[in-house]
């Protein structure tokens, strides 16, 4: 199938991936789209999608194509059925159901510029966070949603009573009350936050 439609390209250095097409929409080549995060603005905001074939457990008879390819994006929009998008000379059903559990990858460069003192998680994954008094509380690594904020998980190395050391979590809501700052150059975040907390 990708031998013209779906032109081979590599995968960007800074690509990210945002979703993956969960099925086909209508009888005209439409896909349906699940994003990874709630903040689709990459999506929209990118006209060429970077594809790879489902992750190798949910890849089984999947044949539409091989490797990385790239595709334009003719119109994607916000239905009740949640985002839908075209590809480019995609008008097919069949095609489109044949793109089941594909993973769409943005570059990082594409998406959209944020406002003042907000991020896309994407940036904040694999930073090292602080608290006032310098100690270490971790590595981001993860966010999740709790409705009216995220809050952000981490990862750090504890020693146990036995003293053997393991990997432990802690959570820090991601609000201003608790972080002070937000440092990308250094991958350094600031929290007003306690270990015994």
């Amino acid at each position: 199938m990708n031998s013209g439609l779906f032109p081979a390209s590599p995968l960007p250095a800074d690509a990210i991936e945002v979703g993956r097409i969960q099925e086909a929409f209508g009888i005209k080549g439409w896909v349906r789209i699940h994003p990874h995060s709630a903040d689709t603005d990459a999506l929209f905001a990118s006209k060429v999608w970077h594809l790879e074939p489902p992750e190798p457990k949910f890849a089984r008879g999947f044949s539409a194509f091989s490797g990385t390819v790239s595709v334009t994006v003719a119109e994607i929009k916000t239905q009740t059925a949640g985002i839908v998008a075209h590809l480019e000379g995609m008008d097919d059903r069949n095609l489109a159901e044949a793109l089941k559990g594909v993973r769409i990858h943005v570059p990082r460069s594409a998406f959209p510029a944020t406002p003042e003192g907000e991020y896309y998680w994407v940036d904040l994954i694999g930073l090292r966070v602080v608290n006032r008094e310098g100690v270490d509380m971790g590595v981001v690594r993860d966010l999740i949603s709790t409705g009216p904020n995220s809050v952000l998980v981490l990862e750090f190395t504890e020693t146990t009573a036995e003293g053997e050391t393991q990997v432990a979590e802690r959570m820090i809501p991601f609000v201003d009350a608790y972080v002070d700052k937000v440092d990308q150059a250094e991958r350094l975040i600031t929290v007003d936050w306690g270990l015994d907390y």
